[in-house]
């Protein structure tokens, strides 16, 4: 049976103003920048996202109309969402998904009588891959939403929460082995305090890393070599939260010795709530030699929570796939993920076509602009030229350390006001961003 009523979603290319469904910018096969766009961008559908989430929201109960609603036993409905996600993945022509453990199947009232549940459901997604060729860009485990995880996972304050969390980490770790998963996630929900007078920070943040390393030792007991990605979030549910942010994160993994084995899934919206911009986290991880994947939404610069909204900002996309293009990748096995889903007022089944692929055309149509301005060169001619101060002269003594405190007193005690205002030019900022408008508008006629 056919669960959604489309066509397989096809390059239509950019004559039609009317959206439609089909791609305008993004045609799989095409190389730009020396590698297929499927192979820079590596799209991936997030399981609970989209044949999950009900489109609930703080006010309102969920209004999402889904065509494997008529299935009202709970594995009866898992095991058709299976099928049905297969069929999407298919119309949409992706090549990856990605899932949490309770994303699908229910949960029984024993860690045992869950993992046969969802044992049940990973044999029929594996069997599924078989006939596909869908491949796994990483899973994860949902250590946040049950009531247990109130205060945590691995930084409860309770042992027995610690415990559950490490045993079923166990289980989602032997799934990405069986589904053949390149990365492996951890999102800590509500890893972080929401009242410093009763936390002990250093002792949870240690749980914390002991926890991961355990992770990563069992998946090397195993034999399953996925990477290792921490996801940074700075707050929401908890009032803060340990992996605030990319350079928090870092600090973290180096502190710990996590660094070896770990890299970075950034998302935007959460770097939005951090305060950055979503380049600013992609550059922070890519300078750092940590970028490993990224979420792929935006939010509202109106809205104070993470509201997972599908990416449509061409300038932000733009911005963001600048970062992977100078990386060369997005990581070693990273890709996109669309973490993200319709709004509530879009509840019909194929919202979830649209809302794909105003996303993935966004994505390409940044990935285009971003291989033609480094193509150009012109934003490493801007960056070249703001510092080629420090090529020669005293700049390039400052920067190899031949000078000295002492040199750079003597060079600078007879230096008039004017001459250290003329050291200077304008960044002529303006005209920067007037020609990233410029390139993406002819970059995309």
């Amino acid at each position: 049976m056919s669960y959604w009523n489309v066509d397989k979603i096809k390059y239509v290319g950019t004559g039609e103003k009317k959206s439609g469904l089909g791609f305008q910018y993004y045609n799989p096969d095409e190389v730009v920048g020396g590698k297929k766009m499927r192979d820079w961008l590596r799209f991936a559908v997030a399981y609970w996202h989209t044949f999950d989430q009900r489109l609930v929201d703080p006010f309102g109960d969920g209004t999402a109309i889904r065509p494997y609603d008529k299935y009202t036993d709970p594995m009866d409905q898992a095991l058709a969402k299976v099928d049905a996600a297969f069929e999407f993945y298919d119309k949409l022509g992706v090549d990856f998904l990605c899932f949490h453990d309770r994303d699908l199947a229910p949960e029984g009232d024993t860690l045992r009588e869950t993992n046969r549940n969802l044992d049940k459901v990973v044999d029929k997604i594996v069997e599924n891959q078989k006939t596909s060729g869908m491949k796994v860009l990483w899973n994860t485990s949902n250590l946040f939403t049950n009531p247990r995880f109130v205060e945590g996972a691995g930084t409860s304050p309770y042992a027995d929460i610690f415990a559950y969390s490490a045993a079923q980490l166990k289980h989602s770790l032997e799934i990405g082995k069986r589904v053949g998963s390149e990365n492996y996630v951890f999102w800590g929900g509500r890893e972080g305090y929401e009242s410093l007078w009763n936390t002990d920070m250093k002792r949870e943040q240690e749980h914390a890393a002991k926890l991961f390393h355990m992770a990563k030792d069992y998946a090397n007991e195993i034999g399953f070599d996925a990477q290792m990605l921490l996801e940074p979030k700075p707050k929401e549910p908890t009032t803060h939260q340990y992996d605030f942010d990319a350079a928090t994160t870092i600090a973290f993994m180096k502190e710990y010795g996590l660094d070896k084995d770990f890299k970075l899934n950034l998302e935007g919206n959460h770097a939005n709530l951090a305060g950055h911009t979503y380049q600013h986290e992609i550059r922070v991880a890519r300078e750092a030699g940590l970028l490993g994947s990224l979420d792929a939404n935006q939010g509202d610069k109106l809205i104070g929570w993470d509201i997972d909204e599908y990416p449509s900002n061409l300038y932000e996309t733009t911005a963001a796939m600048t970062e992977v293009v100078e990386n060369g990748s997005i990581g070693p096995r990273g890709g996109l993920n669309f973490d993200a889903k319709p709004r509530r007022s879009s509840f019909e089944p194929n919202d979830l076509f649209y809302g794909h692929i105003v996303g993935m055309d966004s994505f390409a149509a940044g990935l285009r602009v971003a291989v033609a301005m480094k193509n150009d060169g012109v934003l490493d001619d801007i960056v070249k030229n703001r510092y080629s101060s420090f090529d020669s002269g005293i700049g390039a003594d400052i920067e190899s350390g031949k000078a000295s405190m002492a040199d750079l007193e003597n060079y600078s005690l007879d230096k008039t006001q004017k001459d250290l205002r003329d050291a200077t030019h304008s960044d002529h900022l303006e005209e920067i961003k007037d020609t990233i408008n410029h390139y993406i508008i002819q970059t995309l006629k």
